[in-house]
């Protein structure tokens, strides 16, 4: 039984996903609106590091990261795509939807509750995030379950800086994300697509990985509302769902958490879901991808990379490990 379909909402087929007229019409309006903007964002990194502006965002500025893995090689994707082409369901499920109804997001104040197995609990606002440790510019790719992928310039810092800060105990064996759920703020709630609020998790030595990231920013902005702003978490090995949005809530817990997605379909949606070209969808192949704005929808397609390209950096993590089973 879909659990999805039941709830009023049916997952697209892959082929469904982004039909040609709303994709075209899509890329007219955004080229109709990003003008100037899009071109900046699409140039080289360092750019920004000489003061580029992409967007209307205030600025964030960042050093480069040192951290191993933590900038691609990869042609960033265009500021203009990356913030109009979005999987937010608490905005809509159309990828158009979260820019066009996020402006209700209010992303100030912001609190951020710590608590579960930590000697340290507390209730950090968003300054307080930010100066716990100096901000980072890193180039991830993000690649989504749907089958298309973005190179996107994070501004923010390693997870293991907060969760250091706040000393986890024996006992923390996994970190459990809890996102935003305000239908006030986020019209997409009255949809009964998920069991809101969205829920996330990683094993603690994922969460610890150094390329796990606490995001603020992006393109030498604060994040646009349709990206998750204030705060997000990105894990670039991973498909796009697990780097929860908007975060309010972080709990270290004992046993494996449930996350949203496999509460709504487990056969599908695994707590693990590294990117992995070996294991499909049950619907559709997760060995190729379409990097957005690459040459319009007809482009040829890429093939995936094991764990998103990170495997030199993660592929540890998972030794002994049956990626079959724990998809």
């Amino acid at each position: 039984m879909h659990l999805l379909k039941d709830r009023g909402f049916v997952h697209p087929l892959s082929s469904e996903i982004t039909p040609k007229a709303t994709y075209l019409n899509r890329r007219t309006l955004i080229q109709g609106l990003a003008g100037a903007a899009a071109t900046a964002a699409s140039s080289a990194w360092p750019a920004l590091a000489q003061g580029g502006r992409p967007g209307k965002g205030a600025a964030l500025a960042a050093n480069r990261s040192e951290v191993a893995g933590a900038t691609a090689t990869d042609k960033p994707t265009s500021y203009a795509d990356i913030t109009s082409y979005n999987n937010y369901y608490e905005f809509g499920t159309d990828k158009s939807d979260p820019a066009r109804t996020a402006g209700t997001l209010k992303p100030r104040p912001w609190t951020v509750v710590v608590e579960g197995e930590v000697k340290k609990p507390g209730t950090f606002d968003l300054d307080a995030l930010l100066k716990l440790s100096p901000l980072e510019e890193r180039l991830y790719r993000l690649r989504c379950v749907e089958g298309w992928s973005m190179v996107i310039p994070w501004i923010g810092y390693s997870l293991a800086e907060l969760i250091k800060r706040v000393e986890p105990t024996g006992n923390a064996k996994y970190v459990q994300f809890v996102s935003l759920a305000d239908k006030a703020q986020m019209p997409g709630l009255s949809a009964p697509v998920l069991e809101w609020p969205y829920v996330e998790g990683l094993r603690m030595d994922e969460a610890m990985h150094p390329l796990t990231l606490l995001a603020f920013g992006l393109y030498g902005e604060v994040l646009p509302n349709q990206n998750g702003a204030p705060v997000r978490a990105v894990v670039p090995w991973k498909y796009g769902f697990k780097s929860a949005k908007s975060i309010v809530k972080i709990r270290f817990v004992e046993k494996q958490p449930k996350t949203s997605w496999e509460t709504a379909i487990a056969s599908e949606y695994g707590f693990y879901s590294n990117v992995n070209p070996k294991v499909d969808h049950p619907r559709w192949s997760q060995a190729t991808e379409r990097r957005i704005g690459e040459d319009g929808l007809f482009a040829k397609k890429r093939p995936t990379l094991m764990f998103n390209g990170y495997e030199p950096q993660v592929g540890q993590l998972y030794a002994g490990m049956d990626l079959k089973k724990y998809y």
